[in-house]
């Protein structure tokens, strides 16, 4: 293993200060653009044969940009959005037809900036044609792009309105303003004039020094709305001058005088390899068998989990993500972005570097996708494999027969990261060898910052330096997760702890119990979690007992979580409902893939789940898919600035009655010695 100094290196060169430096620099410090005219559309058919779920890979992306470009005659306006695997439908990759292969099929997105019209597309990329190519409706926006940013950021530094605004509080370097693109959202009170245009809501900070936290100096109360589109500032609305705050607030190694002298290293060693195998994007560890796979909206998605042969999931994913704000100010109570829906983890997704962002012997998988122009983006190393020892798997000591066994517990990590703007998150999904599945998020990055006035007091923030507020927020992420617990037919059962009313089956009042509600409908199905009944969720298969009898299954374990503090008929709650509950149940369609809808961005809301919800359709014993919403309400502390130290959110799917006993006996025990 390299020394520490060699890793901190390594770190501190993949080290992005700000969203609009990951824009500036992707093009050299993570990705490849390959123009597409160097690439003919007949690469394709050089395309290795390859899984159904298999992510498009460079040859095939280059292949179905091609293709629409010159089968529609695109004109130089349209931006390819979204480039990705068109997933063929479940029945056909679980029950393929003896004798028929599945196409292979690129579904793409893509927007025309000069009439501002969105399209999809599909091409089948075994013949070379293109199967459908429709226009969105009017009202819908596609997720903006990664070069929308910096051409935000251009459009907003040059606009002599902007300009004015920051004399006005004695800022004329433009060169040292960060500025950065939120999404323009719906609130229904948007001017006339703003319908049908690509919108952004920009918020700006300013640097004292080129290498400078720029977010320790928000410009307060200047907001420059952006026309994507046309790449000019329709507005800048200025609700007063507030002063800079006076305080640096620098977090990388140049900037830290001195750092720890007494860490001694630390080495993660496996001499005979890793544990796992892989065979393209198949893995095998243990007894779990999965797929990888990655696309520009999601990022890292797993595919046909399955243990022992048994098949626990067919497709998992974060499926999105919202970050509500608490400040009502008229410039500040827009900030509800979605980053999946509005912009793509996946688009965001680091370069992982070793020793940094894993340890161990690594496996890693390159994420591939294309600008805006088409152009073939590969991100190295987006998604990370490895094991982790996780301390104690079991343990007992029998003082009778002096008789102690202990096994340790190892777990397989797959994960990714992304930054997201100020914020950086961390994806992990675990596999462990008891069977349990475990979904991790972990937060940190910068907290999103406002000025205070001098003797103004943060009513909705915390102050972290001097007039420097980092308002509440929280964090929502849905998992969406298509179970196949033994077989396709599963039912949802929810589980509560009761205390026993006092008499003759509790004399002694201490007797507890459990009520399990099968949910049979969509509309008894959108559930909250309950800390004083201990509630959880089990997933079963009628059609597949134990050897007790009972049916097997699989328990949904909440852990940490939160609700929404916006009130009932608020914009935000409009557009993300889902966020209201922590569990919806639907039955499986395949175009159902969005708990927001396909398109949240600038939508008026009540798509996704709370419109495929409303059929109140039958979800017992059928093929159905499990909505989890989790999150965090972050009140931030000193602490968190200017660098939040990792917080974690998720949940885990652990084993209920699926075996007849502990699965993980077989586990060896450690060496003598350790």
């Amino acid at each position: 293993m390299r020394n520490a100094s060699a890793i901190v290196r390594v770190c501190m060169a993949g080290l992005l200060p700000s969203f609009l430096a990951l824009v500036d620099a992707y093009s050299t410090l993570r990705a490849q653009a390959v123009d597409h005219a160097q690439h003919a559309a007949n690469h394709a058919d050089k395309t290795p044969a390859r899984h159904a779920l298999d992510s498009l890979d460079a040859d095939e992306i280059q292949g179905a940009v091609s293709i629409v470009r010159k089968g529609k005659q695109l004109a130089d306006t349209y931006k390819f959005v979204t480039v990705t695997l068109k997933e063929p439908a479940k029945g056909l990759v679980l029950h393929p037809h003896q004798g028929n292969s599945i196409a292979r099929e690129a579904f793409l997105v893509l927007l025309d900036n000069a009439t501002g019209k969105g399209y999809e597309a599909v091409v089948n990329l075994g013949t070379k044609a293109v199967t459908k190519f429709e226009a969105l409706p009017d009202a819908v926006q596609p997720s903006i792009t990664l070069d929308e940013f910096s051409e935000c950021e251009e459009a907003v530094r040059k606009s002599p309105e902007f300009q004015a605004a920051l004399k006005k509080r004695g800022v004329t370097d433009m060169s040292l303003v960060m500025v950065d693109a939120w999404s323009a959202g719906h609130y229904g009170n948007e001017p006339e004039s703003d319908k049908g245009k690509r919108l952004v809501r920009s918020l700006s900070w300013v640097r004292s020094d080129p290498q400078d936290n720029g977010y320790a100096r928000p410009i307060e109360g200047v907001v420059a709305v952006v026309d994507l589109n046309r790449k000019e500032v329709l507005r800048i609305e200025d609700h007063g001058v507030v002063p800079l705050p006076p305080k640096a607030g620098n977090w990388a190694r140049p900037s830290i005088p001195t750092v720890r002298g007494d860490l001694k290293s630390y080495e993660v060693s496996q001499p005979d390899g890793p544990s796992f195998s892989q065979n393209g994007n198949e893995i095998q560890w243990q007894k779990w068998a999965l797929r990888v796979g990655f696309n520009p909206r999601e990022g890292l998605v797993l595919y046909t989990a399955s243990y022992d042969g048994r098949p626990v999931f067919y497709r998992a994913s974060i499926a999105e993500m919202v970050v509500p704000y608490a400040d009502p100010k008229v410039s500040a109570y827009r900030k509800n972005a979605f980053d999946l829906g509005e912009y793509g983890v996946g688009m965001l997704a680091n370069s992982l570097a070793l020793g940094c962002d894993c340890l161990g012997t690594i496996r890693y998988f390159d994420g591939h996708m294309t600008d805006s122009k088409g152009r073939l983006i590969t991100i190295k190393n987006a998604i990370c494999l490895h094991e982790e020892d996780f301390g104690l798997l079991w343990k007992h000591t029998d003082w009778r027969t002096n008789q102690s066994e202990v096994r340790r517990s190892r777990r397989l990590a797959v994960s990714m990261i992304a930054n997201v703007g100020n914020y950086d998150y961390g994806f992990y999904w675990y596999f462990y060898q008891d069977g349990t599945i475990q979904m991790e998020v972990k937060l940190t990055g910068i907290m999103n910052t406002q000025a205070l006035k001098p003797g103004e007091t943060a009513r909705f923030g915390t102050e972290v330096a001097p007039r420097l507020n980092a308002p509440f927020h929280q964090h929502f992420f849905n998992a969406r997760i298509d179970l196949d617990v033994d077989g396709e037919a599963n039912t949802v059962q929810e589980v509560n702890t009761r205390s026993v009313p006092s008499g003759p089956d509790n004399p002694f009042d201490n007797a507890f119990d459990t009520e399990t509600t099968p949910l049979t409908k969509e509309a008894n199905a959108q559930r909250n979690t309950n800390l004083l009944s201990s509630r959880f969720w089990r997933i079963v298969n009628n059609a597949r007992k134990n050897e007790l009898g009972g049916p097997v299954g699989y328990r949904l374990c909440p852990t940490e979580n939160t609700l929404p503090y916006a009130r009932p008929g608020s914009a935000i709650l409009k557009r993300a409902a889902f966020v209201t509950k922590n569990l919806w149940v639907t039955p499986f369609r395949n175009e159902e893939r969005y708990p927001s809808g396909d398109y949240p961005n600038q939508h008026p809301g009540d798509d996704g789940l709370p419109r495929w919800t409303k059929d109140n359709r039958d979800i017992a014993d059928t093929d159905l898919v499990l909505w989890y919403t989790f999150g965090q309400t972050h009140i931030p502390r000193i602490e968190d600035w200017p660098v939040m130290p990792v917080s974690s959110a998720g949940f885990l799917l652990r084993p209920d009655g699926f075996f007849n006993a502990n699965p993980s006996l077989d586990v060896p025990p450690p060496p003598s010695g350790m």
